[in-house]
């Protein structure tokens, strides 16, 4: 008889920040489903399917910001749903400051994140806005 392994969401979401951090490509994909789906409702022309999209777009994303990191700030899990709070910073290769803060509602399946309803994007320069 197989025993399942139980893996909860909050397992997942530090082995995805300990990948991201270490800027481990395949660890991190290998957090995901292969029909992985990401919406995001703010930026609709931006939702994909499928784990190599992802690698697509943060092996982009860490060659832009080489010192990237990436921390939960937040957590909850609520059945097969985990929802966490993001702070995402580092330097891109131009020396320009990356902020990026938001909230992320994954769905989980087979110890695996299977989707993701993305609400993170790109903190505005406050003292630009201001001036």
């Amino acid at each position: 008889m197989e025993t399942e392994i139980s893996v909860s969401g909050t397992e997942i979401l530090q082995r995805m920040e300990k990948a991201m951090n270490a800027h481990d490509l395949d660890e991190f994909v290998d957090c995901f489903t292969e029909d992985f789906v990401s919406e995001l409702p703010l930026h609709p022309q931006r939702n994909f399917v499928g784990r190599e999209t992802v690698r697509k777009n943060w092996g982009g994303l860490f060659a832009h910001v080489p010192d990237l990191v990436g921390t939960v700030l937040r957590s909850v899990e609520d059945g097969d749903r985990i929802w966490s709070e993001w702070e995402i910073r580092g330097n891109t290769q131009a020396g320009v400051e990356y902020l990026a803060r938001g909230a992320a509602i994954h769905g989980l399946r087979d110890g695996r994140l299977a989707s993701v309803r993305f609400y993170l994007d790109t903190v505005e320069d406050v003292t630009e806005a201001e001036g």
